[in-house]
């Protein structure tokens, strides 16, 4: 029999102890402590740290939104499945990259699936918190449309990744949010864990140290 750890506290109690003892922190402000943990601890990666971006305002801005039971909007069904439910305040969470309108839409604008998903986005995007994990795409065209005059959502954590465009919009991102608040990872790591782990530090922290 080999042996291992098997009890969910004692895993999570010493993954975070893990990744306290072997990542700097000093860089982050203390409410994004949690973040940069979640993070960490969904890509076991603890040289992320240096490559956040943010605003100083993220944290509260995007727990006072999931507090108040805004639309958590996803870019693709994984980030959307990784968002634990019992963190949130009812919160509706909304992947439109496989609405029945999507493709059609990615025809007649000439973009991606996940781009055009977007466009499905208008009606909740007001206050709403944005978790993009996986598309370039889906987060150089929501700055698009917020440069057109969208409303604002309350956060963007945008985590994209990839070879083409992941590395491009996000320094778009940090180099100018359009006044919304944002958490990202800069270069071109990212993903869907990385997405919905940003989520969830947002709306409880790490919840998971004290039970």
């Amino acid at each position: 029999m080999m042996g291992y750890e098997k009890s969910p506290s004692a895993i999570y109690a010493q993954s975070f102890a893990t990744v306290r003892a072997e990542a700097d922190f000093s860089g982050l402000p203390k409410d994004l402590h949690p973040a940069a943990i979640r993070l960490i601890h969904a890509c076991g990666m603890v040289d992320i740290v240096d490559d956040l971006a943010f605003s100083p305002d993220v944290h509260d801005a995007a727990h006072q939104a999931i507090t108040d039971g805004a639309p958590i909007l996803c870019d693709v069904e994984m980030v959307g499945a990784g968002v634990i439910r019992r963190y949130l305040s009812n919160n509706e969470v909304i992947v439109t990259l496989n609405d029945p309108r999507t493709a059609g839409l990615a025809e007649t604008l000439g973009t991606t699936r996940s781009a055009a998903a977007v466009e499905l986005w208008r009606d909740h995007i007001d206050g709403a918190v944005v978790a993009i994990g996986n598309a370039p795409t889906a987060l150089f065209h929501l700055l698009e449309k917020l440069d057109q005059g969208w409303p604002k959502p309350a956060a963007i954590l945008g985590f994209p990744v990839g070879f083409v465009g992941a590395a491009e919009s996000k320094a778009e991102l940090a180099a100018s949010s359009r006044d919304v608040p944002f958490l990202s990872l800069q270069g071109r790591r990212g993903g869907s864990a990385m997405a919905s782990a940003a989520v969830n530090a947002m709306a409880a922290g790490l919840p998971e140290e004290r039970e």
